[in-house]
């Protein structure tokens, strides 16, 4: 059977895994995928370091358009990131008539609609497993496995950066800036990880599951988008007291009014399987009304479990090579016809339950006026932590957990409550999510 030829877009870490995994394991893949899988050519600008790594009988060039046009090429594996150059790379492979492979979740994020509409034109597969929690199959489960259910919402963690930063502020105590330097020391962070401790990251990756369980275009522009910057270690360690724990979720949740598409700090209940996912690690929980909750669990990140995911989706299309375009599975699981352009509804719309930390005056009356405030605006209070004044202290902590409202309702109450002369500073606000 004749192989395969790839050409592969960038060797950096996750392309030397896919080189060096697809090598190691050959026999293995070939077995599944029912003929070779090679890489023949490897695109990179760092041409002394491409040939250091794949070797002997590979083209090297640091031409990347030149082999997105080579005649030779079945598939092109795009490992370049960034939505620039890569944008122009892999709609001119499509339209060369080339397959794509890419782990890109900031460019189907922010063009997969003009990406996955070239694709259907000219007849192409574009496979993105690797884009969203490097190892964890779970795109494959939300646009295959689960593809007889009604998908009600999913939450992820899905950024092993912020997971890891906020697993080492809870043991450890730590401030945030302080946690930020070990990780970027360990190799966790970059030197400038704003995408990652902004939510940006997980943004895109919230925005392409949403996309596949809800049958949506992709709407990046329209998710809110909340960092964990902002967090502090008392707030983690109160979290603690009340049984619950603080991971930085990508949520998206089907509503008759439209989709919640969300990444913020979020208070889990700590009996739940998502809240002990701690350090680098990522999980995503998928509600469904057939098989009810599915939990899909592993390294979102790193050479090899990418790799993993990369190879994966070069057997998929290698199986799918010579098939009728019409009878693949749709890119984003629903036929294309038959997506729907949804509304993503605005974060003032929002229903969920909150943590609110306040620090108020020690003195009599203070808790009635905050609960009247509470109530007035249709918000029950589900918990209550207040701390008592430390000796000498004139102020001290009141820490609430509401029931669930809509976010409006919990942004005019706030406004209230941080008015009271007896309130210091700012309210502190967390969403709660229960994941039931």
């Amino acid at each position: 059977m004749k192989p395969i030829n790839v050409g592969l877009l960038g060797i950096g870490t996750v392309g030397g895994g896919t080189f060096n995994v697809l090598k190691r394991n050959a026999e293995e893949i070939t077995r599944r995928a029912g003929r070779p899988i090679r890489i023949v050519t490897v695109a990179d600008k760092n041409v002394e370091h491409a040939r250091k790594v794949a070797g002997e009988g590979v083209k090297i060039t640091d031409d990347a358009f030149s082999v997105v046009t080579d005649p030779e090429i079945d598939i092109v594996v795009e490992l370049i990131g960034g939505y620039g150059v890569a944008r122009e790379l892999v709609l001119n492979a499509i339209e060369n008539g080339k397959h794509v492979v890419t782990a890109n979740k900031a460019l189907l994020a922010m063009h997969g609609n003009e990406i996955f509409e070239a694709a259907q034109r000219r007849g192409v597969m574009v496979a993105f497993e690797a884009a969203v929690a490097g190892g964890i199959p779970i795109i494959k489960a939300l646009r295959e496995g689960l593809t007889a259910n009604r998908i009600e919402w999913l939450a992820g963690i899905i950024n092993g950066t912020t997971n890891f930063i906020l697993s080492e502020m809870r043991d450890k105590g730590l401030p945030f800036a302080e946690v930020l330097k070990e990780a970027q020391a360990l190799g966790y962070a970059e030197a400038d990880p704003t995408f990652d401790i902004e939510g940006v990251d997980a943004a895109h990756k919230v925005t392409i599951m949403s996309a596949i369980a809800f049958g949506v275009p992709m709407q990046f522009g329209a998710a809110h988008v909340e960092g964990i910057t902002r967090l502090e270690a008392t707030d983690i360690a109160y979290a603690e007291q009340l049984g619950y724990r603080i991971k930085l979720l990508g949520i998206a949740r089907m509503r008759e009014e439209g989709i919640e598409l969300r990444v913020h700090p979020t208070l889990v209940p700590e009996k739940r399987l998502i809240a002990s996912v701690e350090g680098a690690m990522n999980a995503v929980q998928v509600q469904a009304d057939a098989v009810g909750s599915t939990l899909y669990y592993g390294k979102g990140a790193g050479a090899e479990p990418t790799a993993s995911a990369v190879i994966a989706d070069l057997v998929d299309v290698t199986r799918l090579h010579t098939a009728d375009p019409e009878h693949r599975v749709p890119h984003l699981a629903f036929q294309p016809d038959q997506v729907r352009d949804l509304r993503v509804l605005p974060i003032e719309d929002v229903i969920t339950s909150y943590y609110l930390r306040m620090r108020v005056e020690d003195k009599p009356g203070v808790l009635a006026d905050i609960t009247r405030i509470l109530a007035d605006s249709e918000i029950s209070i589900e918990a209550l932590l207040q701390k008592e004044a430390e000796e000498g202290e004139s102020h001290t902590d009141i820490i609430m957990l509401t029931h669930r409202t809509v976010e409006r309702n919990a942004n005019a109450a706030i406004k209230l409550i941080e008015a009271l002369p007896v309130v210091k500073g700012a309210v502190t606000r967390i969403r709660m999510e229960s994941l039931e």
